[in-house]
Order: C-alpha cells, then structure tokens, then sequence
C-alpha cells in the first residue's frame, strides 16, 4: 500500500526541519511527503527546497497565499495534490515515533478513518528537541500531558479498544489516516471553515455520513506535540455553527472543498 504523508505547516520552520527529520528516521517510509503550507514566508520554501536533494522520498511544498488561517484549504490542496491511495496527515509540530508510519499501516481498513494520539511536551523538552539536543520519548523528562500515550504497544492498542465507530470524541487533525478516495467523495475538508475550530471532527462527522466508520488508536502511531503558543479562537462561534449544521442536517459533500479550489 502506497502512502502520501501531508505535514501542515506555517510559518515555523525550525520545528518542520525536526518533524521532517524524524520522518526520514521512520522504519517504514511514507512513498512521497507533501508540506501543506498555509502561506508560509520564504524560509520554509528555502528549507523544502534544501531538504530535497537529499529527502528519501519526494518532498512536495503545496502553498497558496496568506489570507489568514486558512487550514482547510491547505488540507485540500495537499490532498488535491496527492498521488497515493492512503494518506497520513499530521501537523509541522508533531514529532513522529520511529515506527509512527508503519503502525498506521498496520492498523489501516477499507471505509475506516485512523485517528491517533498525541503526547504534549513542555516548552523546556520543546526547545532541546528543536535545537537537536533531545529525542522525545516515553522516558523523557519535560512531558506536560499525556505520557502514557507515549507508551507503544500493540498488545495494548487491541487490549484498550477501537473505541465507538461514529464517536467524534478526541478527534485532532494533527494524527489522521483515510483513504485518499473517501475524501474526494465528501469533498474534503469544508473550507468555509476559517480560523481556529472544529473543522476535523466535521471532517469525520461526513465521513461516518457516507458510511465510513473510525478507528481510535491509543498505544500506537506515537507522535509528540511540540509546545508552542495556541492559535487565536476569535472564530470560534462561527465555526461551532458550521459543524452543528453538519451534526443536524448530515450533509456528506460539503459545498467549499477540493471541488472548489480551483474556481
């Protein structure tokens, strides 16, 4: 099974640099990485473009311009761009366990949608990681919450439960896995969603809609979050209300998607 690993990014490009590093470290390989950049300044495109002379597989730089946060439609356009049947989707501040890739994979169905665990680290461990003086993991000194999702295990993955197959409870964008052809037929992510909001739960929430199911993995596909100042909430209210449109009227397609993009 071929994989396209898309990594959503902006404007950080010391943490991009460790998160791809610790994609090159993986002991299965993504088959191409696709950096979904959401206007990003020329630094990131000068490190993607000194990364790929030398980056394992092909790295892909998928950008549109600064109109603010605008997430979705980076999402979409790395999908949109995407040459594989299987994608992994993280965020530019997740640092990936070196089996991260290959436990998706292993855990990967038909119709099923892979939502994954994060570990939060403290700013301290955050900054000795970005400096290269660290390498995250279940013993690490500086994890501010979630140290037990930093255990891999698949005993205890199947032992802890798929969790219920229409659940939007824990769903994060930042550690998702899907069959490429179940996001082009809802349309990908609702790009009307902009702003900080719940645009990955309804995201799902189409998904189970069109009678795809989820899978919630715990113990396995490890990734450790990198601290960092939260994202403004300002559109909060608003984007609420699009996914509680999405909860009642069970849309499957949504009408600003990937279909869009291009007009």
């Amino acid at each position: 099974m071929k994989t396209s690993l898309i990594i959503t990014t902006y404007n950080w490009p010391q943490a991009l640099n460790t998160v791809l590093a610790s994609v090159q470290r993986q002991s299965q390989l993504p088959d191409e990485v696709i950096i979904a950049d959401d206007g990003s300044g020329p630094a990131t495109r000068e490190l993607i473009d000194t990364l790929k002379a030398s980056f394992p597989v092909p790295l892909i730089h998928s950008w549109h311009e600064d109109r603010g946060f605008r997430l979705s439609a980076s999402r979409n356009r790395a999908i949109g761009l995407a040459r594989f049947d299987y994608i992994i989707m993280i965020d530019g501040d997740l640092v990936l366990h070196p089996d991260f890739i290959a436990d998706h994979l292993a855990v990967a169905e038909p119709d099923c949608l892979v939502t994954g665990k994060r570990v939060k680290l403290g700013p301290t461990l955050s900054q000795r990681i970005l400096t290269g003086n660290a390498r995250p993991s279940l013993f690490s000194r500086g994890i501010a919450r979630g140290r037990e999702q930093a255990l891999r295990s698949r005993w205890l993955c199947e032992k802890s439960g798929w969790g219920a197959p229409d659940s939007i409870k824990g769903i994060h964008g930042c550690n998702l896995g899907f069959w490429r052809r179940d996001a082009l037929a809802i349309n990908g992510f609702n790009q009307a969603f902009e702003g900080w909001g719940p645009e990955d739960k309804e995201f799902a929430l189409r998904m189970y809609h069109n009678g795809k199911w989820r899978k919630r993995v715990k113990f396995y596909a490890v990734a450790f979050h990198l601290h960092h100042k939260e994202s403004c909430r300002q559109q909060l209210a608003s984007n609420n209300l699009l996914f509680q449109h999405t909860l009642t009227q069970r849309p499957i397609r949504c009408a600003q998607g990937i279909s869009e993009l291009g007009s």
